[in-house]
């Protein structure tokens, strides 16, 4: 995949009986976009929540994929797929990001979409949770909220409240750059591509207009300065 999709085709997901936070689907596409994988791969969408990500990988990128989840059930995500007739190549899994069910070396690429920050936090959780299912010279593709600029002064008060006061949540949010300092260089991996994602405003105007009530939260954060600060980071990274 290496032209843009047209997502009116997922318009349907658009609501808030399938999104989970800001638009997967507009974050996805852009990521295969700039970094198509190959046809026929084996690829771990890691936090695949309702499943459309996984949809859409196996529909666009041609892909058979293990659609990993620990808040949404696997049978829930298995009846999706069989309505969507995709069931022959996305297969649900019930698992915690902390122990995987996987053989090592597995898969051609795992994807993260807006994921990746609730397990992983520094290169040693990394190397332990994502990189030992990738095959050599297999790549991990990551969309990760993040910031534009440190949070300084009423900026920093203001996201403090608006993740409700807890500290994890708060860290999680970081700078492409700092994602960089965290990750680094590694013998075992290097990091192919990093850059701010294009489609940041039109995915979380989707969330907004959801239906979803935290969407209607997060909107009034944004009116009060949020959007200045926030962003989401794009990483590719490819094992060694």
């Amino acid at each position: 995949m290496n032209k843009k999709v047209n997502l009116e085709n997922y318009q349907e997901f658009f609501n808030k009986e399938y999104l989970m936070g800001p638009n997967s689907l507009r974050l996805l596409e852009e990521m295969l976009r700039k970094y198509p994988l190959t046809a026929g791969s084996r690829v771990m969408d890691l936090g695949c929540g309702r499943g459309i990500t996984s949809l859409f990988l196996t529909k666009e990128a041609g892909v058979t994929v293990f659609a990993t989840d620990l808040w949404i059930s696997a049978t829930e995500n298995a009846r999706s797929f069989e309505a969507w007739g995709v069931s022959d190549m996305v297969i649900p899994v019930h698992a915690d990001a902390n122990d995987l069910p996987y053989a090592e070396e597995y898969f051609d690429a795992v994807v993260s979409i807006d994921a990746f920050h609730y397990f992983v936090t520094c290169k040693e959780e990394f190397k332990k949770m994502v990189l030992p299912y990738l095959k050599k010279g297999g790549v991990a593709v990551i969309a990760i909220p993040g910031l534009k600029k440190e949070l300084t002064g009423k900026a920093a008060e203001a996201f403090m409240e608006w993740v409700g006061g807890d500290q994890k949540d708060y860290d999680s949010f970081k700078t492409r750059q700092q994602w960089l300092g965290i990750l680094g260089r590694d013998e075992g991996y290097e990091v192919v591509m990093d850059f701010d994602l294009d489609c940041f405003e039109e995915a979380w105007e989707d969330w907004f207009q959801s239906g979803h009530e935290y969407g209607s939260k997060d909107k009034e954060f944004f009116a009060r300065g949020m959007d200045e600060y926030l962003s989401f980071v794009g990483l590719v990274i490819r094992r060694k």
